[in-house]
């Protein structure tokens, strides 16, 4: 189903909902569109659905927050579409962290890394959390995008991720400026998490990949 509409910064006429299995380019060119214009959409990623936008915008943060019901201070984690991008981004202070990285993305990792003084300011924070996920739809657009992605699961900061497109439909169709979905398996849990800010890699959050085995590549 889709809804015809016309996306403007910062305002919502309406909402797309587009299967990206049937409509790839054309979500992948919708979806930029609306990053760009500082709009909101849910999309599918290697682990659950997520709420998507520009994290240097922070009117899209604060949008996310408030439809998530949480603080605009608490960190999302971004996707970003290669390590040639990532380096814009952290500094990484040893080559085996970088050697690491090469070894376990792309995949349902997530990495705490040290942000660079630029992107620190931007954010207003030191660390932020990145993935390199493994999912086509997520690469392609994020490589179109040249930059990190907002990532953080769909839904109210009490509730339950929703892994379920009708049921997201239901609950945020209003909310945001599109939904991208896809018919394939939905996961219904979220990645694993890691702090890399110092030598030593520290498990945050267990998720889809076990640490131990993670810790294989180290």
């Amino acid at each position: 189903m889709k809804k015809n509409i016309e996306v403007t910064a910062g305002k919502r006429n309406g909402i797309d909902i587009m299967n990206v299995d049937e409509n790839f380019e054309p979500s992948i060119q919708n979806a930029g569109k609306i990053f760009f214009e500082g709009g909101v959409f849910i999309y599918p990623t290697d682990t659950i659905y997520g709420f998507g936008g520009n994290p240097f915008n922070e009117d899209v943060i604060n949008r996310i927050s408030k439809i998530k019901g949480r603080n605009s201070s608490k960190r999302f984690i971004l996707l970003i579409g290669s390590l040639e991008h990532l380096n814009n981004y952290v500094e990484i202070k040893f080559e085996r962290h970088y050697d690491f990285l090469l070894s376990i993305w792309p995949n349902p990792v997530s990495v705490v890394l040290t942000l660079n003084k630029n992107t620190s300011e931007l954010l207003n924070s030191d660390t932020a959390a990145f993935r390199i996920p493994n999912n086509r739809f997520c690469i392609k657009l994020l490589m179109e995008l040249k930059m990190p992605l907002i990532s953080t699961s769909v839904n109210r900061s009490d509730k339950s991720p929703l892994t379920e497109f009708s049921l997201i439909k239901d609950e945020f169709s209003d909310e945001v400026d599109a939904i991208f979905y896809t018919e394939k398996k939905s996961f219904i849990t979220a990645s694993t998490l890691i702090d890399l800010t110092k030598e030593e890699p520290v498990l945050l959050r267990d998720g889809r990949i076990n640490f131990r085995k993670i810790m294989q590549k180290f």
